[in-house]
């Protein structure tokens, strides 16, 4: 279901026209905040080549890092599930938290009582100023929708998700759920 009304939990669809854009192009992103001051989201289909591991040694996991956006790339960023394990997280909605206490993250990891179904890694957000996602959504640069996997989101794998949220919405959409990345280089 799309929505103009702009809500955190949603998710934002790239629109297929954000070529070139090396952050954007065919993201699907998590909004995890919203007000009249701004919104705050993360990537979630864009894994990196880095695992918690190699930016975390003391974590014995090869839990991927997503790119979460082009916003404060040296920072580490999480969301997650199990809140009733991780203290003080921030409820996004539909049972997805982000942050809290990583201490307590890591402790739980290295036990193997969190998974990767359970929280998912980010260096950077995506980010934007008061009325600026507004504009862009009234450029056409994005489709918002609600997020129905809720908080199973997580653990979702990242590979086909742009393109099965654009055959979901069906219609004018379709065809380019199997164009390529780059049209110039067809």
């Amino acid at each position: 279901m799309t929505s103009e009304k702009l809500i955190k939990g949603q998710l934002l669809i790239s629109e297929p026209s954000i070529i070139g854009d090396v952050s954007f192009n065919r993201s699907v992103i998590l909004l995890a905040d919203h007000d009249k001051e701004g919104s705050v989201g993360f990537i979630i289909n864009k894994p990196l080549k880095y695992t918690i591991h190699d930016l975390v040694p003391e974590i014995d996991s090869k839990f991927r890092i997503y790119n979460g956006g082009p916003v404060e790339q040296d920072n580490l960023y999480f969301i997650h599930n199990v809140p009733e394990l991780i203290p003080n997280s921030v409820e996004i909605s539909n049972g997805i938290y982000w942050g809290g206490d990583f201490e307590s993250a890591k402790e739980l990891i290295n036990e193997g009582i969190i998974n990767k179904n359970n929280i998912r890694f980010f260096l950077g957000y995506s980010g934007w100023r008061d009325n600026q996602l507004e504009t862009e959504m009234h450029a056409n640069s994005w489709i918002v929708t609600t997020n129905i996997y809720k908080n199973k989101i997580i653990g979702k794998s990242p590979t086909h998700f742009w393109k099965d949220q654009i055959k979901e919405l069906g219609g004018d959409y379709l065809i380019w759920s199997n164009a390529p990345e780059n049209p110039y280089l067809n």
